[in-house]
């Protein structure tokens, strides 16, 4: 899949299809927990009614009692010890708070349990299925108890039974003209009879039955049965949230295909040589910092690949100047009448060679620090030791230009910073060099040591640098034309060369004018201590 929304959507949709499959078990579960709940809300009433009752009774009316309570239920009834079941601590919770307990013992059977007042004796009965005989047994158990009463006292006394046992169903005394029977119901009802009616809304129903004595008619109802959740809903919200999840997904990777589609598209570009080709870089997101990563490789290539035009170009142009004085050489020597003259033109081509070698061994070390990050082994330099090295191999070079070590303002602990020795030596002497190149009679050194930061200065009695030229002068083959001529010699690549090794420092390399000698001041800063990484 090269598509990432497919491979987006494609995750999303295995996750989707596992949450169903957890969803399924899940409702399940819940489907099992809502079902033990309906049925220990049927069964907590009546059977709360028959507990209560033999709790009253000696064992001969114990016996009785479910003798006709077994006949009126349609299923067996036993008193066995609490110490004959097996039960959790929350099953013998709801035993001690009175409440019901029905464990399922079969498709459509259960066990119920109901404690005995204070006994430790329970009330145990194995329902195959709940119908229409536990109406008509709690319809008789309430008529039992509220024949007791009289009538005025029977609605009091059946609201006192509803907040004691606990129905799970509305049980409700009413005039028969107001329980909405047809005539054939209302006579069956008068005669003592159970009647079963369907509820209003199609989907209950209700019970009644003549209380003896009384003008009320005992209604249990609605009754409802328990509708599980459908698999099929699940299915359907399932369907219904990947369409959504969907339609979510293609409208935020739309957007990112479309930025990465551009990435693609510049890349293409400059890669036909379109160097100047660009990409918004838009949101600061993760595409956008892409982009400027992007933007700043491009600069850096475009830039690279323009210097290195420069590098070529200028390179050309210097190899051509010796080239044809050595080809000027070779035909002098052709032509030379005399050993002495032979030997001044040979002088003169072996100048050349070491022109060229010095040429080709500046541009090696430019090219080398300017392709990338060189391996810098940063060591403890002492600049004393380093400045009094470099005016020893460079003062001998012109005798007529004094080298001298100026002010130079330390720390306590001595002048000590963290520096590549080989590079920071090189970068010194080409300043050094093109000082002594330029000078009239002094060149003078000095450094200026802080917590945080160094810099060495090298000046000069010559005449200076223009200031409109100083952006430009650490620029590869860069050389002036006025005070500082060509007849003074180099290629130009000396000061780049300076301007890459202390920016491998994490530090500049600047350009003015000397305060006290008059000329040209190079300084090169950067801090005292590198970083570790």
């Amino acid at each position: 899949m090269n598509s990432i929304f497919l491979r987006i959507y494609g995750g999303m949709l295995a996750v989707l299809v596992l949450v169903a499959v957890l969803g399924v078990l899940s409702l399940h579960l819940l489907n099992e927990i809502r079902a033990g709940q309906h049925r220990e809300r049927l069964a907590q009433g009546t059977f709360s009614l028959m507990a209560d009752n033999l709790a009253q009774q000696n064992a001969v009316e114990r016996t009785r009692s479910l003798v006709i309570w077994e006949r009126l239920l349609g299923v067996p009834l036993d008193l066995q010890p609490l110490s004959a079941f097996t039960l959790d601590g929350g099953q013998r919770a709801r035993l001690y708070r009175d409440l019901v307990v029905v464990e399922k013992t079969g498709p459509h059977a259960a066990r119920v349990l109901r404690r005995i007042g204070h006994e430790d004796l329970l009330l145990v009965a194995e329902v195959k299925q709940i119908s229409e005989q536990l109406a008509r047994a709690t319809l008789y158990l309430l008529a039992d108890e509220l024949v007791r009463y009289p009538v005025t006292e029977q609605q009091n006394r059946l609201a006192q039974i509803r907040q004691e046992k606990g129905f799970g169903f509305a049980v409700a005394l009413q005039r028969i003209e107001r329980a909405g029977l047809d005539d054939d119901q209302r006579r069956r009802v008068e005669e003592g009879d159970t009647v079963m009616a369907l509820g209003r809304d199609g989907d209950s129903i209700r019970v009644f039955s003549g209380l003896p004595g009384s003008p009320w008619v005992l209604e249990i109802g609605p009754l409802y049965q328990l509708n599980p959740y459908p698999p099929q809903l699940l299915i359907l919200i399932a369907f219904l949230g990947l369409c959504l999840i969907g339609l979510v997904v293609y409208l935020l990777v739309r957007q990112l295909e479309r930025r990465v589609s551009g990435l693609e598209v510049a890349a293409t570009r400059i890669a036909q040589g379109s160097l100047d080709t660009r990409v918004p870089a838009g949101d600061a997101d993760s595409v956008g910092r892409l982009a400027e990563a992007f933007n700043g490789m491009a600069e850096h290539l475009q830039r690279s690949l323009t210097m290195q035009r420069e590098l070529v170009r200028a390179v050309s142009h210097e190899l051509r100047t010796p080239v044809a004085r050595l080809r000027f050489g070779l035909e002098m020597i052709e032509s030379a009448g005399s050993d002495e003259a032979r030997a001044k033109h040979l002088a003169g081509m072996d100048g050349d060679i070491q022109d060229l070698d010095k040429l080709v061994d500046e541009m090696l070390t430019y090219a080398r620090l300017e392709q990338g990050a060189p391996a810098l082994n940063f060591q403890a330099v002492d600049l004393d030791a380093l400045l009094a090295r470099v005016i020893d191999e460079l003062a001998p070079l012109r005798a007529e230009v004094r080298v001298l070590r100026g002010e130079c303002h330390g720390l306590d602990g001595g002048a000590w910073v963290e520096a590549e020795p080989r590079y920071l030596h090189r970068a010194l002497q080409n300043l050094v060099r093109n000082a002594m190149r330029h000078a009239e009679g002094e060149v003078r050194l000095s450094y200026q040591l802080g917590q945080e930061r160094c810099r060495i200065d090298v000046e000069d009695d010559g005449p200076g640098i223009p200031q409109g030229v100083w952006d430009r002068i650490f620029t590869p083959f860069t050389r002036l034309d006025d005070s500082r001529t060509r007849a003074s010699g180099g290629h130009g690549l000396g000061l780049s060369i300076v301007r890459r090794i202390i920016y491998w420092h994490g530090g500049r390399a600047l350009v003015g004018r000397s305060t006290t000698l008059g000329g040209a001041c190079f300084s090169l800063s950067w801090p005292r201590e590198q970083p570790r990484d």
